[in-house]
């Protein structure tokens, strides 16, 4: 047997510090937690210039897989805090998958991965590895203090600081900082010390997460298996790490003991079962195992006095459709920029409740992708069991319904109703403002070769797309207003066409302006402000954008633009919209109704249903419903 590369983190030394005098200045920002969300908050404070301290309870990163799949834009998120190229080198792209019903393929994806795409749509690495390439990036960066084995165990809030009480090797410590952000987990001991709770919904599914080394030929996909041979009843996903590594997820029956089925005897036996049903002869080790249940919880506001909270201190998503790191680095990659300029004192602190109001409607938007997936996964109710079993039942004779398996992968979330967003003129279509702005590949006016996100660095983008030198001129003004007003980003200015050396200006090729702007739907006169986040912050003539700045450092107004409902950015078809309603409305009305009138139920459906459609296609419904099982 090959000996395992399973990734150990190296254990640091328990940090040293005293104190703070009564006399210091507090410290401008105190993170705590040094998870993939903390860490980011933390580099993205210090590109800024703004020196930061990470207070972290461990002496190592994360052990095991946990999270292990990044998407595109949280690829995008560390090349902005400048460690993406390391990650890129330990990770194992894909991008699509399969799913069966016993042992009949049902479901066959692919994410967009068109040609014009910078990176590949998801990447697979151990979280433990992710946080490690973070924790060196903090260690070389002059501006990052990161402290191990030190627990926050006392927050008190003293006007405009907060007080800490830190547990570490050589007794309790005393920091003073203007601003805490709390990203401390799932478990947040700060959130704890606020006297906060998490609201929402947790699901009924159990869920065992193990690690194995094991030498397979199979692709690198997400396979998932519902009712499998090798496991009767259970669903069964699996996932390839780099290494020979392989993420095996299983769900327990709702009659089984967690406590026995958690054992690593049972579960080598519930593996063995499935890579014997796999036709599995290549030996295979136990690397790590842990136990997982969906949550959809999260605080009413990530804002309390001077206490931010981000990530999983600040909410929980399922993980079906791989949300929360993902979640995590969007929180942190905003928050950043927002709490960079309100430190600075050029913002007010109203900005920050912009950054609550949107990435709380972002966990909106995740829950309400990921809740549907929970329910086809980890179905807790008897009618969406009975639902989600019949549908795996029609997708092996009726494809078309193979699109409610789909398990929903995590893509950006967008920002249309937030407090910043400038409402686009009426009638604009493509890129709204609010949207994620995707990197793409371009050609500068020289020729070169390179990427919008290249282009724009990590700050403020403002780009005209069009030819007309007024617009550039326009441009170049409203360019200038940002970053007079934001001394701490950098605000480049992208132009179409030949260089007109204007101070930080970037010139595209006209044929990469005519493909950006047919992309996006914008008008020839129009005018894009692109958020460090990689939002789009508004579009329109550059006239219309005067004082922009000057709303954005007043944190917009304050009140959140009323849209209705959470709308995801790209519009269902018509037909699946219809087939999703239905699944949803049926599963209800099942649970609604008392057991014993279950069958009768459905009987009358089914008639009031045939009263709407032709005979024929009624009878031949029929014939397909009793022939599948």
């Amino acid at each position: 047997m090959t000996t395992s590369p399973y990734y150990r983190p190296r254990t640091h030394e328990p940090a040293r510090f005293p104190s703070m005098d009564a006399t210091e200045p507090a410290l401008p920002v105190v993170v705590v937690g040094a998870g993939p969300v903390g860490m980011a908050v933390a580099l993205g404070l210090a590109r800024r210039g703004l020196p930061v301290t990470v207070l972290e309870a461990a002496t190592q990163v994360s052990f095991g897989s946990r999270a292990i799949c990044i998407s595109r834009h949280s690829l995008e998120v560390a090349d902005r805090l400048g460690f993406g190229e390391e990650l890129a080198q330990l990770a194992l792209a894909w991008e699509g998958g399969r799913s069966f019903y016993r042992d009949v393929e049902v479901l066959r994806f692919r994410m967009p991965n068109e040609p014009h795409a910078v990176r590949p749509p998801m990447v697979n690495v151990s979280q433990s590895e992710f946080e490690e390439v973070m924790a060196d990036a903090l260690a070389a960066h002059p501006l990052v203090t990161l402290h191990w084995g030190a627990g926050v165990v006392g927050s008190t809030p003293r006007g405009d600081e907060v007080e800490l009480e830190v547990a570490t090797a050589d007794g309790p410590r005393q920091l003073r900082a203007r601003w805490v952000v709390a990203a401390d987990g799932g478990r947040s001991r700060m959130r704890e010390l606020t006297g906060l709770r998490l609201q929402g919904t947790s699901y009924e599914g159990r869920y065992v997460i193990a690690d194995i080394h094991w030498q397979a030929e199979l692709p690198t996909e997400r396979m998932v298996w519902f009712d499998p041979p090798s496991n009767p009843g259970s669903t069964v996903i699996m996932h390839r790490q780099p290494g020979d590594i392989w993420r095996i997820d299983y769900q327990l029956d709702p009659a089984e003991d967690a406590e026995v089925e958690t054992g690593e005897d049972r579960i080598r036996a519930r593996i063995a079962s499935h890579l014997a049903w796999l036709q599995n002869d290549r030996p295979w080790t136990l690397e790590w195992h842990g136990f997982y249940k969906a949550h959809a919880l999260a605080l009413d506001s990530f804002v309390h006095d001077r206490v931010l909270f981000a990530g999983d201190a600040a909410h929980l998503v399922p993980i079906f459709g791989v949300r929360g790191l993902n979640s995590g680095m969007e929180d942190a990659d905003t928050l950043a920029w927002m709490l960079a300029a309100v430190v600075d004192g050029t913002a007010d602190p109203a900005l920050l409740g912009a950054y609550s109001a949107e990435r709380h409607h972002a966990w909106e938007q995740n829950v309400a992708n990921a809740g549907k997936s929970t329910l086809i996964m980890t179905p807790g109710t008897a009618g969406h069991r009975t639902t989600r079993d019949a549908l795996l039942a029609l997708a092996t004779v009726r494809p078309e319904y193979s699109h409610l398996i789909n398990p929903r992968q995590s893509s950006a979330t967008h920002a249309r109703r937030s407090p910043l967003t400038v409402t686009a003129a009426p009638g604009s279509r493509g890129l709204l403002p609010g949207d994620p702005v995707e990197d793409r590949r371009v050609e500068l006016a020289d020729g070169k070769q390179t990427s919008l996100d290249e282009v724009r660095g990590s700050g403020f983008a403002v780009v005209a797309t069009g030819l007309d030198p007024g617009v550039g001129a326009t441009a170049a003004r409203l360019r200038d207003e940002l970053a007079a007003a934001l001394p701490r980003e950098h605000v480049t200015l992208v132009l179409a066409g030949p260089d007109t050396g204007r101070p930080a200006s970037v010139a595209l090729s006209e044929e990469s302006a005519e493909a950006l702007a047919g992309a996006w739907g914008v008008r020839p006169e129009e005018v894009l402000v692109v958020r460090p986040d990689g939002l789009l912050l508004a579009r329109g003539s550059a006239a219309d954008l005067t004082g922009l700045s000057a709303q954005l450092l007043a944190g917009g107004g304050g009140a959140v633009h009323a849209t209705g409902a959470v709308a995801p950015v790209v519009p269902q078809a018509p037909a699946e919209a219809r087939r999703e309603a239905a699944w949803l409305a049926l599963s209800a009305g099942i649970d609604a109704v008392p057991v014993d009138d279950r069958e009768g139920f459905l009987a009358r459906l089914a008639l009031l249903l045939a009263d709407r459609i032709d005979t024929d296609d009624f009878a031949a419904a029929v014939s397909t419903a009793a022939a599948v099982r």
